[in-house]
């Protein structure tokens, strides 16, 4: 079973830029689709960015297009969420996850969740 352990979040002032890692363990990291969650207090985890193996295709939330930047370095089995413009809004807990099946938009579509990472964006 692939595990995904996340990195990089923090507290930083609006308008500001944190880069989030999730390193995968197991030699089949590139065969597979990524995606970034994220779930603030109270509110249901919503898709946030997705990737596939090859990191040819991209998707976005309506709410990050512009702002966010999904990558992937299969050399190194990590997936990197780069954050710009941060906004209030943005503050929870960022959790990756490996792509299975349907739609990347999906909650349902992934499995393999990591434990999540914080990111605080203070109004």
């Amino acid at each position: 079973q692939v595990q995904l352990v996340e990195s990089g979040g923090g507290l930083v002032q609006a308008g500001g830029s944190l880069r989030l890692s999730c390193a995968a363990s197991g030699r089949t990291f590139s065969s597979y689709g990524m995606g970034w969650f994220r779930q603030a207090p109270g509110k249901e985890r919503e898709f946030v960015a997705g990737i596939t193996w090859s990191g040819s295709s991209t998707y976005y939330a309506d709410s990050v297009k512009g702002r966010f930047t999904i990558s992937r370095d299969n050399a190194k089995n990590t997936v990197y969420l780069q954050m710009n413009s941060l906004k209030p809004e943005d503050t929870a807990v960022y959790y990756c996850a490996q792509y299975y099946s349907g739609s990347y938009y999906y909650t349902m579509s992934y499995r393999n969740w990591g434990q999540g990472t914080q990111v605080t964006v203070p109004s």
